[in-house]
């Protein structure tokens, strides 16, 4: 059983943003501090990656561990408490999009990196990651 009122349901819901999220707005400035340019969420492509480096056939997604299902051993990949079978379902197609969008994307001769947002607080190891990512 939920534990707010529908009205209050709705109200956290639409608060949920679908892009420009802290966890991207971080990668972003650690991107730009490495020097690099990006465009944003191009949508002619598979999933409208967070970052696109077009010149570089390059894209980031900065993933939320919730709502993309990062894994069981993530502290931030939990599931609710309350309405299991509609949580259940709803992340498994989330986590099933994204399987496709990679697929696509990397048949069309893009390189595809994800940064999940369990990541972040290791700056150093990230800046490295996308350094290794968009320097070769």
């Amino acid at each position: 059983m939920d534990t707010l009122s529908p009205a209050q349901r709705s109200e956290r819901m639409a608060r949920v943003r679908g892009k420009d999220t802290k966890p991207e707005w971080a990668v972003r400035r650690v991107v730009h501090s490495l020097g690099f340019r990006y465009r944003l969420h191009i949508g002619s492509l598979p999933g409208k990656p967070d970052m696109v480096f077009a010149q570089r056939r390059k894209v980031i997604f900065v993933h939320g561990c919730f709502w993309h299902r990062h894994g069981t051993r993530c502290p931030l990949t939990r599931l609710p408490k309350s309405r299991l079978d509609f949580w259940r379902s709803k992340l498994e197609q989330n986590r099933k999009r994204d399987e496709k969008n990679l697929r696509l994307l990397r048949a069309s001769g893009w390189k595809v990196l994800t940064i999940w947002e369990c990541q972040l607080s290791r700056v150093e190891a990230l800046k490295a990651r996308i350094m290794k990512f968009l320097g070769d």
